[in-house]
């Protein structure tokens, strides 16, 4: 086997294979979009450098691609959301280039984003922006190569577009993210199962009649939100937008300042995109035993560093559970070292819901390949036809049929004379 590879264990690769074909079996859409690929040979010889969770779904994901006639290569986008046995098996069985170690340090992680980049990528992959990132700061000279990119969550979108905005930017980038089949379901449902799923296995507490605070209510935080309060849970939303906030009381949460909350929850979990969200100010104001859970990409959203600094003391009580106790003798609980709970502690999204997203960035690499060299240096978001043939198949996929316009519909929405 000549395939490059950095990864724990080639032995592990058979139980792999299996979390591959169990998670394949519930991504129908991908499935179809792979078969398009490996007869139209769509990607035939296009480099893809991919940087994403090393999931039995993103390996779904890279067979679609390979099928198509790409040339793959894949790291991870979190040090802790690696499945070392998909990764096994990708280079085993596939031949796919993985470099990828679940816990790996951030020198390891920098140093394989850096092979991904060594294969010279003409299509980048993100979750998060680091690899473009990358390209822009110590890689510049490959950007000339790169037709385009593809970011697949929030925080990443809002890095591309920071960059496009004070003019950073050197490639079109695609911003899977805001394809409708993509955030509405993988942010809202996906996130919110998942992020559950990685508490528990975390704490294996009961949810049912605890406080829990939840920071934001964009798309993950609401898909939280809603969740945990059909497990039972009183809920309190923290936002800093009006219309959010706005939009979560009229859900029927209580709305307040992260102050304010501090004071009231057990459980705080964090989706937000930004930094410092949950202070060791607000953890000096919670109750002792308060449970701090991150669902956003990066480990920034909890202040994790300066509570380390600040604690009389840490234990690990449980796999992916820390306790830290503050001069005071107070007890705060952190989940995943303050990284993405449902990745770190847990399995991710459920393949169902992944089918969508991934489906969006097969479409998303055919796409940059069919509009090489003809795109403007910005931030795209995926052709609305696009997006809506993922949802038409996923449907069919689950036998689900919908009405059609009839010719009388459609000209009357497309008119404006006839009213009452």
């Amino acid at each position: 086997m000549t395939v490059k590879y950095d990864i724990l264990d080639l032995k592990l690769a058979k139980f792999g294979k299996k979390k591959i074909e169990w998670a394949g079996l519930q991504m129908p859409v991908l499935q179809v979009i792979g078969k398009r690929f490996a007869k139209e040979k769509t990607l035939k010889s296009v480099n893809i450098g991919a940087c994403l969770h090393v999931t039995a779904e993103t390996a779904n994901l890279m067979l679609a691609l390979k099928s198509g006639g790409a040339q793959i290569s894949l790291c991870a986008s979190n040090p802790l959301s690696t499945q070392d046995e998909v990764a096994a098996s990708l280079v085993k069985d596939f031949e796919i280039s993985v470099f990828a170690i679940k816990g790996e340090n951030n020198s390891l992680y920098y140093e394989h984003l850096n092979k991904v980049l060594d294969t010279n990528p003409e299509i980048t992959m993100d979750d998060g922006a680091d690899l473009v990132t990358l390209l822009h700061t110590k890689r510049v000279s490959q950007i000339k190569n790169v037709i385009g990119s593809s970011e697949e969550t929030t925080t990443g979108v809002i890095r591309l577009r920071a960059m496009e905005k004070d003019g950073s930017l050197k490639l079109p980038v695609m911003a899977v993210n805001d394809s409708d089949t993509k955030h509405l379901f993988d942010n809202r449902y996906g996130t919110g199962q998942s992020t559950i799923d990685g508490i528990l296995r975390s704490t294996n507490i009961l949810l049912a009649g605890k406080t829990i605070v939840v920071a934001g209510y964009g798309w993950c935080s609401r898909g939280i939100a809603n969740k945990v309060r059909g497990m039972g849970a009183n809920v309190i939303v923290t936002e800093v937008d009006p219309v959010k906030a706005l939009e979560a009381y009229m859900d029927g949460f209580r709305v307040m300042p992260m102050n304010a909350a501090a004071r009231l929850g057990r459980i705080f979990i964090t989706a937000t995109g930004d930094k410092n969200v949950v202070t060791v100010s607000h953890m000096k104001l919670m109750q002792s035993g308060a449970i701090l859970a991150n669902s956003g990409h990066f480990n920034v959203e909890i202040e994790v560093d300066k509570l380390i600094k600040s604690a009389k003391e840490k234990r690990l009580i449980r796999e992916n559970l820390e306790e830290y106790t503050l001069k005071d003798g107070k007890k705060i609980y952190i989940l995943a070292e303050g990284r993405l709970v449902n990745l770190a502690a847990a399995e991710g999204h459920p393949a169902e819901v992944m089918d969508l997203s991934f489906s969006n960035q097969a479409l998303a690499a055919e796409w940059f390949v069919e509009n090489k060299n003809k795109l403007a240096v910005k931030v795209y978001k995926l052709p609305i036809n696009l997006d809506t043939k993922v949802a038409e198949l996923k449907l069919e996929a689950m036998d689900i049929k919908i009405d059609a316009l009839t010719p009388e519909q459609k000209k009357y929405l497309q008119s404006w004379q006839e009213g009452t």
